[in-house]
């Protein structure tokens, strides 16, 4: 159930280029369950600034929240000057989340992520692992300066890397490692996020594969439940939906292809 809560800013560090790490816990009672692929809507105290900000949840651990915010307008820059023992009001959690495969499924996965959309991937990662499914990271980025919080990806999985200047791991894009493109081992589910063009050829192999997968949109949001429609998108039903409250998750084969 989603909660308008004030949480106490516990940590906020710069990572990567242009990425600032929040964590924060409650002022008062407990943190409502978010699950891996929800995000939050935050205030922005900002005068010239009147609309919350989406931002993924990054991760839980007990009640300590964090998120990924990358600085790229008032908003987020306002985000990203937080202190530890500010103040920070949030909705949350909002949206649908991944799907996480049956206890039973002992097949691995893999969570491919580009640019800051790595930031779910990292609460997804954990949630798999306590279920007894070895994640599989795939991160893109256009640099080795790009790149974010790896060391905490690899401490629940193994972590594959691509950068557009071959700066780190393989040059080129996610499609493009010989992880994905030589995979010969079973996978029983593909989970990404990241920019669209990147999602949608991730969701195209998938397909060709006959591999279930997921994808995580971040479509431009002002309200996040629903009420002001300008984040919906149009599916392969013909129908447009609201990213907000349907997704942000969806099945890939519900994605057009174009």
């Amino acid at each position: 159930m989603k909660k308008i809560i004030d949480l106490r800013v516990t940590l906020s560090e710069r990572v990567g280029a242009q990425c600032v790490l929040l964590k924060a816990k409650p002022v008062e009672g407990r943190l409502p369950e978010c699950k891996p692929g929800q995000f939050a809507q935050l205030r922005v105290d900002n005068p010239e600034t009147f609309l919350r900000r989406p931002i993924s949840i990054h991760d839980v651990e007990g009640d300590e929240i964090s998120f990924l915010v990358q600085e790229v307008g008032k908003g987020t820059s306002w985000l990203c000057s937080l202190k530890e023992g500010d103040l920070l009001n949030a909705v949350l959690p909002l949206g649908n989340g991944f799907t996480l495969p049956c206890a039973k499924s002992t097949c691995p996965s893999l969570l491919i992520g580009g640019g800051v959309g790595v930031a779910p991937l990292l609460f997804l990662g954990k949630r798999l692992r306590e279920q007894g499914v070895k994640p599989t990271f795939l991160l893109g980025a256009r640099s080795k300066a790009q790149l974010i919080r790896l060391d905490a990806f690899r401490e629940i999985g193994d972590v594959f890397v691509t950068t557009e200047d071959g700066s780190e791991g393989e040059r080129g894009f996610v499609t493009q490692h010989s992880l994905f493109t030589s995979h010969s081992s079973p996978l029983s589910f593909i989970y990404t996020c990241g920019p669209m063009p990147m999602m949608r050829a991730v969701a195209k192999l998938a397909r060709e594969r006959g591999i279930e997968c997921e994808l995580s949109l971040e479509n431009r949001m002002a309200c996040g439940v629903g009420a002001c429609l300008c984040c919906v998108e149009e599916l392969a039903d013909g129908h447009n939906h609201c990213v907000c409250t349907e997704g942000p998750v969806f099945d890939a084969r519900k994605i057009i292809d174009n």
